[in-house]
């Protein structure tokens, strides 16, 4: 097992060594919900809990919810939770047969961060390999999120920025307000994910934002973190990235 530091070292996340570690993009997901206090959110596949928690540390007073999959990341989910002070309640089970704990209530925010990758070779280890490579379906993934949201519930979710249309395509026509933010490695670089967010049953028309940049130079020089102001604000800070229409 090994302990990371996110937010500037604000949360200990214990990780296991050599499976799945999460990075930067469940910092950005939890960043990106434009979640109020006392409000309750759900996470579908909250693995070690990094989304979840970041999300609880910036918003106080939220009722945290998540759905693991497999049975030693929600176990880590749960130890986390305890060890950064925070409460949250991890149901292990599959999104595709949605435990009844959680089928039988609705929620103020989903977020999501589904598996990447389509096809491959999946890593060796188990957990990474199932959390990087896709077994169900991304439309059911939406599907799912939008059936445990309430009426005008947000759904938020970060994916590879080649999927946008299969998102697009999922959240039509159940969720409207869609705001895509792209998000790039470096100025002048594609990006290389998007950031989704919809609200279940809004028509409002889909906003394309700006690219949030995640380096301050165009290109690699030296060793060492040379993130954006943007990006050290939400990786160091815990600071939101604000939602337009929220």
């Amino acid at each position: 097992m090994r302990y990371d530091g996110f937010l500037g070292g604000r949360l200990r996340i214990a990780q296991p060594v050599g499976g799945y570690l999460a990075g930067a993009d469940p910092v950005m997901l939890a960043a990106s919900c434009p979640a109020q206090p006392g409000e309750s959110v759900l996470e579908l596949g909250c693995g070690a809990g990094v989304a979840l928690l970041c999300l609880g540390w910036r918003v106080k007073g939220l009722a945290l919810s998540g759905l693991e999959l497999q049975e030693n990341y929600a176990d880590l989910a749960r130890q986390n939770a305890q060890a950064n002070g925070l409460s949250a309640e991890i149901v292990t089970g599959d999104l595709a047969d949605m435990p009844l704990v959680l089928r039988q209530r609705s929620f103020d925010h989903v977020i999501a961060n589904p598996p990447y990758f389509l096809g491959g070779t999946p890593a060796p280890d188990l957990g990474r390999g199932t959390a990087r490579h896709e077994a169900t379906a991304l439309d059911l993934w939406i599907s799912t999120a939008l059936k445990r949201l309430k009426p005008k519930g947000w759904l938020t979710l970060i994916q590879r920025a080649d999927r946008l249309s299969e998102v697009l395509c999922a959240l039509s026509p159940h969720a409207g307000a869609v705001t895509v933010l792209p998000v790039a490695a470096r100025h002048g670089r594609d990006a290389g994910r998007i950031i989704v967010t919809a609200r279940k049953g809004a028509r409002t028309p889909l906003r394309l934002l700006a690219p949030f940049v995640m380096h301050e130079k165009s290109e690699h020089l030296q060793d060492g973190e040379d993130l954006s102001a943007e990006a050290q604000a939400v990786l160091r800070e815990g600071a939101a990235l604000v939602h337009p229409d929220a």
